[in-house]
């Protein structure tokens, strides 16, 4: 037997055993709980893992190749086959990666992505046009890449380069109001890169082109404006070095001039948005031989116009006629509602893509320049006064 002494001792180091090993317990318990923890955010990570042609093959025993034929509904491989592993595919979710799939195929054929280079997104005219891209190119199974220069010649470069990187099979561009120098067009033709303008086309560049007829929907604008009284008619443009600028002013000028009409060349202001139409207008209506009708370049410069005239007293269509250009959804939604000239956006786009695939395609040779012209067509609304029974029948 243990006298007190030690049995007091004994009971004090099975304490302290039992309390070691009541702490490792815990500890043990503890990093099973945390490891348990992790095994199971693990698990949850994997479940989450997008599922890939290389899984496929693997649980169902067949090769990459295999796979990737019957997602692509490859008649190379047995229908039976091929809806076994379409039918996986779809109880997995599988995605598939377009962009690796298109880099694959690069070398042996173009990738069928187009980049198109925006000047503006707020601009009506311009989302239209890409509508009409994007509808094109869907519907002859390309993608799109879409860019915005912002109107920056910088950005516009930078926005080739990345696209050229990005192996994309061409591009549709209409380029911004600060480009002058065209090296980066030029270098994307030497690398073999199918280029088509669209509305602002680049005459430094021998490329494809699709345009509105400017020049033709501008004078038969200011013919109207002639026809319904207006004698003294401004011209609010874009910068000259713009061809369809260059195109407008043309229109104008002849008009005026073959109906016996001045030029009066104050009239002629560079001015292409509201906030400059707002700044400018006044100083022409507060005169004594005030204009009594505007041509403007698009409809939002005309709005400007409109809300200058209507604020200042004037009445219009009475005392000032506007017109303007694009006939976007603001044309509608002023009051008087805006006569304009319809640009037919959609179809431009619809226009560009198709020739881009063309060259893209080999339908059309890349050293073939192809132009193709889309009409306008003159929209009348309140903003100008309705011609006279006579007047129509002439």
């Amino acid at each position: 037997m243990l006298n007190s002494k030690c049995d007091g001792s004994y009971l004090c180091l099975k304490r302290v055993r039992v309390g070691e090993n009541a702490r490792k317990i815990t500890r043990l318990s503890k990093n099973y709980v945390y490891l348990r923890r992790i095994e199971l955010k693990s698990c949850h990570m994997k479940e989450q893992t997008p599922i890939t042609m290389k899984d496929i093959a693997r649980d169902l025993g067949v090769s990459i190749a295999t796979v990737s034929r019957a997602l692509r509904d490859s008649p190379r491989i047995s229908p039976a086959q091929k809806a076994r592993i379409q039918s996986y595919a779809r109880e997995h979710n599988f995605v598939p990666n377009v962009i690796g799939e298109a880099l694959r195929y690069s070398k042996v054929m173009p990738m069928k992505v187009i980049g198109v280079i925006i000047p503006q997104f707020t601009h009506f005219f311009f989302s239209s046009i890409l509508s009409g891209i994007e509808e094109e190119a869907n519907s002859r199974g390309y993608r799109i890449l879409v860019a915005q220069s912002n109107e920056q010649y910088e950005r516009e470069v930078q926005i080739c380069e990345s696209f050229y990187k990005n192996k994309v099979c061409g591009i549709i561009v209409s380029q911004a109001k600060d480009t002058t120098c065209y090296d980066h067009f030029r270098k994307l033709l030497d690398k073999g890169v199918p280029l088509v303008f669209y509305d602002r086309i680049c005459t430094g560049v021998n490329c494809s082109r699709v345009v509105v007829d400017d020049y033709t929907g501008t004078y038969n604008a200011v013919l109207h404006l002639i026809q319904t009284g207006c004698q003294r008619i401004a011209f609010y443009g874009s910068p000259m070095k713009l061809e369809i600028s260059k195109n407008r002013y043309n229109g104008y000028k002849d008009a005026l001039g073959k109906h016996g009409f001045p030029l009066i060349e104050d009239f002629v202001r560079q001015c292409d948005n509201r906030d400059d139409a707002e700044r400018i207008t006044p100083g022409l209506l507060e005169r004594e031989d005030r204009p009594d009708g505007f041509f403007t370049v698009n409809d939002n410069t005309a709005i400007g116009v409109l809300y200058t005239a209507k604020r200042m007293g004037l009445r219009v269509p009475e005392d000032v006629s506007i017109c303007g250009f694009t006939n976007d959804a603001v044309a509608v939604s002023c009051d008087p509602q805006l006569t304009s000239v319809e640009q037919r956006g959609k179809e431009i786009g619809t226009e560009a893509a198709s020739i881009l695939i063309g060259h893209v395609e080999g339908n059309i040779p890349m050293d073939k320049v192809e132009k193709r012209i889309v009409r306008t067509r003159l929209v009348i609304r309140g903003t100008t006064r309705v011609l006279s029974p006579k007047e129509e029948k002439g």
